[in-house]
């Protein structure tokens, strides 16, 4: 497969880019700190700097923490198992930690779909510009 080609599914893309490997190439790495993806692949060159994630990567997590917690809390709380004080500091505590751990792979996952559909300038990246003709 080549870097860019459309074979490349866009769970594919999105898989490599939440291990922090360039979605193009799978080369690692695609963050150099924490949130902060690299200027340009070392392996094949892609700019990065082109993507837009926003806050989505931010509602991506809290979303997935949220569904993992609540079933949890749901259930421990029903039965009466733990005091409401130890709930809410396991509340607290999962939610931080939770969303922690998912930010980065959710925004690796979001640069690699805006990569994959062409969003935010990645569109003239791979694809010949076609000169217009009088």
């Amino acid at each position: 497969m080549t870097p860019g080609s459309d074979t490349q599914s866009a769970l594919q893309l999105a898989l490599r880019g939440m291990r922090n490997h360039c979605p193009r190439c799978d080369h690692k790495p695609l963050f150099r700190r924490y949130l902060k993806p690299v200027e340009r692949c070392a392996g094949c060159g892609q700019d990065w700097t082109l993507h837009q994630a926003d806050d989505f990567p931010a509602y991506i997590a809290i979303f997935i923490s949220g569904h993992l917690l609540a079933p949890v809390l749901i259930a421990a709380g029903s039965r009466e198992l733990l005091p409401m004080g130890v709930l809410a500091v396991i509340a607290i505590l999962g939610a931080l930690l939770l969303t922690i751990a998912l930010l980065q792979p959710a925004k690796g996952a979001v640069i690699a779909l805006q990569y994959h559909w062409r969003m935010h300038g990645f569109e003239s990246v791979d694809a010949p510009r076609q000169s217009q003709r009088d």
